[in-house]
């Protein structure tokens, strides 16, 4: 029995085998596994994710009812607790607690991975900054899922998530984004698929190109690939293309490296780049101009070089 305990006990994450050790510290901390989950078609539950769902202590779920309905389907008897975005601050304290005294557990969101678009981040973080070992189990994103369809281009994209429900923040937002190369994510309800498409349309232009993938992985899943303004017609023109969720991807803009700075325009640019820094000069010329900031802040490195 000695020689197991000279074996085990400078590896704490090990049983001692029964053998009797005065004061043996604690065996370990728990686990936090952050677990991703099918986002329509449950066949797309990891063998690996069913087996953890299984074998932690508890699964805090974004919504206990939605979750149980999975877990049945599987035959998975776990205690579940909520933790969503409006008591998640308050739950990660008890959350830790159970950590520290050694259990696993499992965090789940209604569908796909959890804190994309979804609760999580607080006790993420918590956790790693109390030392806790947190570890994913990947699996299904809405994101990815409809990135690797789109047949937009994949080696950039900037994912915004969901836009404001408000048409002045929402606005806003699109037009920071109307001139970034990257191919653009947003995830939309189906109350503002309607509104966002056709601010993006107005504001990206009509003509940029892009896709809607719908309820992916589900019965009516589509994916619309064709310039903004002609999937708002087709959007308007069919109620059914307006329930579900959705992902919509948009291309990056086209650089306009050609493009020419009049005199007018570059004149503008001087006078604001001999008070102000190079990228607000070339923010406020294009607000004053209609030039891309773009093509002004190259325009601007030349004349400061």
């Amino acid at each position: 029995c000695m020689s197991s305990v000279a074996r085990f006990c400078n590896d704490p994450s090990r049983y001692l085998l029964g053998c009797p050790v005065m004061n043996a510290p604690d065996i370990r901390h728990g686990v936090l596994y952050v677990v991703a989950t099918p986002i329509g078609n449950l066949q797309d539950l990891s063998p690996r994710a069913m087996q953890v769902l299984r074998d932690v202590a508890v699964i805090a779920a974004e919504d206990t009812r939605h979750s149980k309905k999975l877990l049945t389907h599987f035959g998975i008897g776990t205690a579940l607790l909520s933790l969503h975005e409006h008591n998640e601050r308050d739950v990660t304290g008890s959350v830790l607690k159970k950590l520290s005294a050694g259990m696993d557990i499992a965090l789940v969101s209604d569908a796909g991975t959890p804190l994309i678009s979804d609760p999580g981040f607080h006790l993420v973080r918590a956790a790693r900054q109390a030392g806790v070992r947190v570890v994913p189990v990947p699996g299904p994103a809405a994101l990815v899922a409809a990135l690797s369809v789109a047949g937009l281009p994949t080696d950039r994209f900037c994912f915004e998530g969901f836009l404001s429900s408000k048409q002045s923040a929402r606005r806003q937002r699109l037009q920071a984004l109307a001139d970034h190369r990257a191919t653009l994510v947003f995830y939309e309800s189906s109350h503002r698929i309607l509104a966002s498409v056709a601010d993006m349309a107005d504001i990206f232009g009509g003509d940029r190109e892009a896709t809607l993938a719908r309820e992916l992985t589900k019965t009516f899943e589509t994916v619309l690939s064709d310039s903004l303004a002609s999937l708002l017609v087709q959007l308007q023109a069919d109620s059914q293309q307006q329930k579900g969720e959705f992902v919509v991807m948009v291309h990056g803009a086209t650089p306009q490296a050609t493009a020419v700075v009049d005199a007018a325009s570059e004149h503008v640019l001087t006078v604001l780049l001999a008070e102000l820094p190079l990228k607000q000069a070339a923010a406020l010329a294009s607000k004053i101009t209609g030039l891309s900031k773009n093509v002004l802040y190259e325009r601007g490195l030349q004349l400061k070089g």
